[in-house]
């Protein structure tokens, strides 16, 4: 359902007549055809009796998994601006902000500051976590709750904070 939403909007983007969101989808459609591509391939594999039609339905990329590539593009655009910003390319790391911008309207609501350390904070308690090498205990556990909704560096920051 959020790939058809997508594509509606790149439907209106160009009714009017907005480039830079037309491109900036359609590069995230992209993006999700090829993983739809993957998994069909995967399934293939997996069953080599199966009929190509009968694959592409169940290689159709739930919300969930659309969900993560925007948010995969997301950080991939994030990374380009520090290295914008560390080249002196500010011109380029703007345009990547503003492509952040177009991809987050298609992600969940964010979780408020104080609600995120909340559950990071009852994740730690929940794992009995007292060192930063038990980092990866508290993102097991904490993942499931915040996918799409909180920034994965926001997170490790407020977990550093609290296992100083």
């Amino acid at each position: 359902m959020l790939k058809q939403q997508i594509q509606e909007e790149v439907k209106n983007a160009l009714r009017a007549g907005d480039q830079f969101t037309c491109g900036v989808l359609r590069m995230a459609i992209s993006v999700m055809g090829t993983k739809e591509k993957e998994k069909r391939y995967k399934i293939l594999k997996e069953k080599p009796d199966m009929k190509e039609e009968d694959a592409v339905k169940e290689s159709a990329l739930s919300d969930e998994e659309v969900t993560n590539a925007i948010v995969s593009e997301i950080k991939k655009r994030k990374d380009a601006i520090a290295l914008y910003k560390k080249g002196g390319r500010p011109e380029l790391a703007e345009n990547e902000k503003k492509e952040i911008a177009v991809l987050q309207k298609y992600l969940p609501e964010q979780l408020p500051q104080e609600e995120l350390k909340k559950l990071v904070e009852e994740s730690v308690k929940k794992t009995g976590a007292t060192s930063m090498k038990d980092m990866g205990k508290i993102m097991a556990d904490l993942m499931p709750k915040v996918k799409g909704k909180a920034d994965n560096s926001e997170i490790s920051n407020i977990i550093k904070e609290l296992l100083k």
